[in-house]
């Protein structure tokens, strides 16, 4: 594909070129590209996905503790290890970590830096919005967790079941955490899934048609798409329940009048599409990682039907024969295609070549756990059966097969996977291993009883039990099996820190060390800022794997070059790329400052709506480059407050500052004063 643009601007005999006799101050761009500063204020898109990760990490380890703290009270009929209350705020943040603090910004993680890359392009359609996305989750996540000093964390669950979340069954301030905190979290998903839909359907490469994208980024558009219909939904819950608890309203208020299904409708309207958003990613992964590993491709999809059964989490609310049919046939229907994800998966491993690598062991436990929660999962669709399932432990099963065995564990696998993408050496393989089988073992030795449990009448969300109920052994594994799933975390952490000493000074492990299929693994290892150093014309799917390899008339299969030859180097120069900023990070320091005004002072809440509207205003206002930074392309020059980023042109091209579009491989030549500049040259990618 030919492109031309106009050449650089120049400046004939006599000319001078004008620049700022004054600094811009405030509204300087942030300078540096190393130390803290570097990733405070970045919007590079491979940044936000790294420090999303590690922030999911650390939910992760905190989430753990209280699992543990559950599972040691639960140990032993009649424990002592937490008070009633204790209890109930401990079971509640647990939910609410794993789900919102853990899961979703692990997924967020993966899709702000695997993204782009995957479709050609060299960052998201709104950078600065992408920055302004991880703060304000980290502001959520933060604001929720200081409940813990300030009068107690929340304590109606993490499903926030009114009345239980009113002010007469939780008095102090812990669901006004819980309320205003997820809805802090909520606005960063809401901001991303904007952002990451614009990039995918505006930023492909060129020839980057839709069906040609990879399965693990059609999974996170669903998902991006998933978040922009549900999440308005719980906010929608979020607010009425902190009107009714902050400013006396009554919309939860059964003895006003009204509706006692309400929240639960709500909710779950939210809450079962939130179960595609917390397992999608990891499918994704895994359609990514089982594919490379048993040398075969693979095509998978699901999305629409998730948003038609959230009903059956209300089977024995009274809401009438009617409703409960029609959502157990609904239930019972979205149970194919997640039949044929699982059939597309085995089918590939099938006669393929299979690795056993560190990945593979993780997405292949992770299909296995999931099979099993799928099948527990199909019997809450008999309403018979699941009004004797309903808030026993039988349902605790079931969601940690799907939550933890599905997708955590997928997860894991996509770390191990792309790790190498990432920082440019592999996890130690058998450490990675080792903390495999211990995980695994642990995860079912902890929850495979919990059927049994359930079955036998253990009711959840229970402080204590007495000691001639019959659930002593069963309970006594679980929690023997949660210090051995700990024990597994803890060398997943150890792995990390001891692949990262032993990668001290040896050489990067090259661009594609997995011979994957993904545009991502077509750059060097770890990626460059600038993602490639020219577009990449994509004719076919998985475009990088037949590069390197040839399908013959026989079927055979023939390499054809090195995946070294192929990909780029990262040695690319005077790349377009986006300027950091300061805002996204004050704008979203603003927030919780709001947040903790409504509960105790509204004149906070007036200090966090002036910080707000000040970074907003600096966001609007600041300059589009530093304007001493001569190296740096200039990506807003037609308008300040523009938050495109690198373009949104198709194709993957970034229009430049005169609003035309970049030479054909993704660079600009930018002129000094006084020099002379010609077109800029039109790289082309060849295929070998």
């Amino acid at each position: 594909m030919t492109t031309t643009s106009e050449p650089p601007l120049q400046l004939t005999a006599g000319e001078q070129l004008v620049r700022p006799s004054t600094s811009l101050g405030v509204l300087s761009r942030p300078k540096g590209d190393t130390g803290w500063q570097s990733w405070l204020f970045t919007v590079d898109h491979k940044r936000i996905g790294i420090m999303y990760g590690a922030a999911a990490l650390l939910f992760l380890v905190m989430g753990g503790v209280e699992a543990l703290l559950i599972r040691l009270q639960l140990a032993v009929p009649g424990g002592s290890v937490l008070s009633e209350d204790a209890y109930n705020q401990v079971f509640t943040m647990h939910g609410v970590t794993m789900v919102f603090l853990v899961i979703m910004p692990m997924a967020a993680a993966f899709a702000n830096y695997l993204l782009p890359l995957q479709i050609g392009a060299r960052d998201v359609a709104f950078p600065r919005l992408n920055a302004f996305s991880l703060w304000c989750f980290l502001a959520g996540g933060i604001f929720l967790n200081t409940s813990w000093f300030l009068g107690g964390a929340p304590d109606g669950g993490w499903f926030g079941y009114a009345p239980n979340s009113g002010l007469v069954y939780s008095p102090s301030n812990g669901m006004d955490f819980y309320a205003l905190g997820l809805q802090i979290a909520g606005i960063a998903s809401l901001v991303s899934a904007i952002n990451l839909i614009t990039t995918v359907l505006n930023m492909r490469a060129p020839g980057m048609t839709l069906f040609r994208m990879p399965v693990l980024s059609w999974m996170l558009l669903v998902v991006q798409f998933l978040l922009l219909f549900a999440i308005p939904v719980i906010t929608v819950a979020l607010f009425l329940l902190s009107f009714d608890r902050l400013f006396d309203a009554n919309f939860f208020n059964v003895a006003a009048g009204a509706d006692p299904l309400l929240w639960q409708h709500l909710f779950w309207i939210f809450g079962h599409p939130e179960v595609y958003i917390l397992i999608l990613p990891a499918f994704g992964i895994m359609s990514e990682v089982i594919p490379t590993f048993s040398r075969k491709p693979i095509f998978i999809a699901i999305g629409f039907m998730g948003w038609g059964v959230w009903a059956h989490h209300m089977f024995t609310s009274g809401m009438g024969p009617v409703s409960v049919a029609a959502f157990s046939l609904s239930t019972m229907f979205i149970a194919v295609p997640t039949g044929v994800k699982i059939l597309n998966w085995l089918a590939t491993m099938w006669g393929g070549r299979i690795r056993f690598t560190t990945a593979m062991l993780y997405s292949v436990g992770a299909v296995a756990m999931f099979t099993i929660g799928g099948l527990s999962g199909v019997t809450h669709a008999v309403a018979p059966a699941d009004t004797q399932q309903t808030d026993t432990y039988y349902i605790v099963a079931h969601f940690h097969y799907v939550i933890f065995g599905g997708s955590l564990m997928g997860m894991l696998s996509g770390i191990y996977f792309w790790w190498p993408k990432m920082f440019g050496h592999k996890l130690d393989e058998k450490l990675g291993k080792i903390g495999f089988w211990v995980l695994l073992i642990g995860f079912n030795l902890t929850f495979g009883p919990m059927h049994i449990l359930g079955l036998q009448g253990m009711s959840r969300r229970i402080h204590s039990y007495a000691a001639d109920s019959g659930f002593n052994l069963w309970n006594l594994f679980a929690t023997v099996g949660s210090f051995v799933i700990a024990v597994g975390v803890l060398l997943f952490f150890w792995n990390i820190g001891v692949s990262r000493r032993r990668a001290r000074g040896a050489p990067p492990v090259g661009p594609d060390p997995w011979d994957a299929r993904g545009l991502e693994w077509m750059t060097a290892s770890p990626t460059p800022t600038h993602n490639f150093d020219r577009d990449i014309t994509v004719t076919r799917q998985d475009e990088f794997w037949h590069r390197k390899w040839r399908i013959g008339d026989d079927g055979k299969v023939t390499r054809i070059a090195r995946s070294e030859d192929v990909a780029h180097d990262g040695s690319a120069t005077d790349v377009h790329l986006p300027s950091p900023s300061y805002w996204p990070f004050v704008v979203a320091l603003g927030l919780p400052l709001v947040a903790y005004g409504l509960i105790y002072n509204l004149w906070i809440t007036g200090l966090g709506a002036l910080v707000i509207l000040g970074g907003l205003y600096a966001w609007v206002f600041e300059p589009p480059d530093d304007p001493e930074a001569h190296a740096h392309d200039d990506h807003h020059d037609a308008d300040p407050s523009d938050d495109s980023g690198n373009g949104a042109s198709g194709g993957g091209t970034s229009p430049n500052g005169d609003g035309e579009p970049d030479s054909g491989d993704g660079t600009r030549q930018l002129a000094e004063a006084g020099v002379a500049g010609g077109p800029s040259a039109q790289a082309t990618e060849e295929q070998p």
